[in-house]
C-alpha cells in the first residue's frame, strides 16, 4: 500500500484515524494502541505477507533482550552483545547473504544464491531497535511496555523508510493526556504536509525519474546525456524521500504524533558535513551516535572511524560494490572536510555550495548505478576531457546525438534547481503556515482526485527509499 494510492488515502487513513481516536475516547488509550498496531501490521502485511512473522519474531527476541537488560543486572553487557548480534544477523541474512555468496563465487565457488525476499523496511527497524537496546544498556530510557515497544517499532508512518525514531521521543508522545483527543489544527497540518509530499512525489521526482531511468539504461552515453542523467537521478531522489519524508510526517500529524525531522534543504549545504545535518537527518544521528563515537580512539582513529562509518552506511543502503564505492566516497570527503578545519581552511560559501553539490551528484552515480562498470561510464562521459574536447571541436555531432536531454528537460530541471537552492523547505513553510477550517475539504477533495488521477492514469512507482 503506498501512501498516494487510493486505498491508502480514501480508505486506509481515515478508517484507521476514526478506529484509533473512537476507541481511545471509548475504551482508552491501551486498546487505542493495539488497534493502531493492527492497522501498521495490516499496512506493513498488504506489501507482504511473509515480511510479517520476520517483523513480529523481531519484536518478540528483542522485547526478550530488553526484559534481561531490566531483570539481570550481572548479564547486561551479554544481553546487549547477543541483541546486537541478533539484530545484525537478521540484516545481513536477508540483505547480504546472497551478495556474499556472489561474491564468494568469483574466487572459484559454485555456491547457489538462497531464495530469499528481503522484508520491507528491515534496514529501518533493525537500526531503530539497536538504537533502543542501546539506550536502555545506557538507561537513557525507562523500561518501555510489550505494547508500547510493539507500537514503537510498527508505526506505520515511519515503519518502512524512516525517519530512524528515538523511542524516547516518540512514544511519551502516546501517553501525552494534551494529545489524546482528535485535533482539528493538527489534522489540517497533517493534510498540507501529505499534500506537500505527494506534490514532490508525483509530480516532480516520478517525472525526473523518467529521465534518470532512460539515461542509466543506456550501453553508451554521451556528456550532455550523462549530465542530464545524473542530475535527473538527482532532483529525483532529493523530491522523492523528501515527499515521502512529508507524506509520513503528514499522516503522524493526524494522530497527534510530532516524527523528528529528517530533511532540511541539504543541496544548500556550503560543506559534505553540513550536507549530512541535512539529508535523511536520523539516519546521519544514528551512524554518528552509535557507530562513529563508539569507535573512540581520539583524534588519531578519527579518520578510519569516519571511513568505518561510512562504509557501513553505504553498505546499509544496499548489497552492492556501487554502495561500498559511495560510502568510500562521503567517508573520504568528511575526512577531507575535517583536515580543512583543522588547517582553519574555509571555501567561500557559494563555491563551498557549488563543490558540495557537484560532489553529492557524483556520489549519487554511484548509488543509482547498478554496476561500478555503468557508474563508471557515466561519471567517464561527464569528466572525461578527451570527450569534452572532442564536444568543443564538433558541437553540432554531439548535439544531434543526445538521446536524453530534450527541450522539456531544461526547464523542468531548472525548476528543480530553483526549488532546491532557493525556495524555503517544507520545515519553514510549515512553521509560518496557520490552519483554517475551509483548508481540509479543499485539500481532501483535491488530494483524493489527485490520487485517483495519479495512480490510474500514470501508475507512479513505489518511493526509491523503499529498495533501502
Amino acid at each position: 500500500m503506498l501512501y498516494f494510492s487510493p486505498d491508502y488515502c480514501l480508505v486506509f487513513l481515515p478508517l484507521t484515524l476514526i478506529l484509533f481516536f473512537v476507541t481511545r475516547q471509548n475504551l482508552g488509550n491501551a486498546a487505542a494502541k493495539l488497534t493502531l498496531i493492527a492497522g501498521s501490521l495490516i499496512f506493513y502485511g498488504l506489501w507482504n505477507l511473509s515480511s510479517i512473522p520476520v517483523l513480529l519474531a523481531s519484536i518478540v527476541v528483542n522485547l526478550c533482550i530488553v526484559d534481561t537488560l531490566f531483570r539481570y543486572q550481572k548479564h547486561r553487557r551479554a544481553a546487549l552483545i547477543t541483541g546486537l548480534l541478533f539484530n545484525v544477523s537478521l540484516l545481513a541474512f536477508f540483505k547480504y547473504a546472497n551478495f556474499a555468496i556472489e561474491n564468494l563465487n568469483l574466487l572459484g565457488l559454485d555456491i547457489a544464491p538462497l531464495e530469499l525476499f528481503l522484508p520491507l523496511g528491515i534496514s529501518f527497524f533493525t537500526f531503530q531497535k539497536i538504537a533502543l537496546l542501546v539506550d536502555v544498556y545506557k538507561q537513557r530510557v525507562p523500561r518501555p511496555t510489550t505494547l508500547n515497544f510493539a507500537l514503537f517499532v510498527t508505526f506505520f508512518p515511519q515503519l518502512i523508510a524512516g525517519p530512524i525514531v528515538h523511542h524516547a521521543e516518540m512514544m511519551p508522545q502516546f501517553d501525552d493526556p494534551a494529545r489524546r483527543s482528535f485535533n482539528i489544527s493538527n489534522f489540517n497540518t497533517g493534510i498540507v504536509l501529505f499534500c506537500i509530499g505527494f506534490i514532490k512525489k508525483l509530480l516532480i521526482a516520478d517525472g525526473m525519474g523518467i529521465y534518470a531511468n532512460f539515461g542509466f539504461s543506456q550501453t553508451t552515453i554521451g556528456p550532455f546525456d550523462a549530465w542530464c542523467t545524473a542530475l535527473s537521478y538527482t532532483f529525483q531522489l532529493y523530491f522523492d524521500f523528501s515527499g515521502f519524508i512529508d507524506m509520513g510526517m503528514g499522516s503522524a500529524m493526524m494522530f497527534n504524533i510530532t516524527l523528528p525531522q529528517n530533511f532540511l534543504s541539504p543541496y544548500k549545504s556550503a560543506n559534505i558535513q553540513e550536507f549530512w545535518r541535512r539529508w535523511h537527518i536520523t539516519l546521519g544521528r544514528f551512524l554518528r551516535d552509535y557507530i562513529y563515537i563508539p569507535l573512540g580512539g581520539g583524534h588519531r582513529r578519527v579518520y578510519l572511524n569516519l571511513m568505518a562509518t561510512f562504509v557501513i552506511g553505504g553498505i546499509w543502503h544496499g548489497a552492492a560494490w556501487t554502495f561500498v564505492i559511495w560510502g568510500l566516497l562521503h567517508g573520504t570527503a568528511l575526512c577531507v572536510h575535517r583536515a580543512f578545519q583543522k588547517a582553519r581552511f574555509r571555501l567561500p560559501g557559494p563555491l563551498g555550495i557549488i563543490l558540495t553539490f557537484w560532489f553529492v551528484v557524483v556520489g549519487w552515480v554511484f548509488f543509482r548505478a547498478t554496476t561500478v562498470t555503468e557508474a563508471w561510464m557515466v561519471l567517464k562521459a561527464m569528466h572525461d576531457p578527451h570527450v569534452w574536447k572532442s564536444v568543443l571541436a564538433d558541437p553540432h555531432a554531439f548535439i544531434g546525438s543526445r538521446r536524453v536531454l530534450d527541450a522539456k528537460w531544461i526547464p523542468f530541471a531548472a525548476l528543480c534547481a530553483v526549488i532546491c537552492f532557493a525556495f524555503p523547505n517544507t520545515s519553514e513553510i510549515m512553521s509560518r503556515y496557520r490552519p483554517a477550517y475551509w483548508h481540509i475539504p479543499a485539500l481532501g477533495v483535491g488530494t483524493a482526485a489527485a490520487v485517483i488521477f495519479a495512480v490510474y492514469v500514470n501508475a507512479p512507482p513505489p518511493f526509491l527509499y523503499f529498495n533501502f
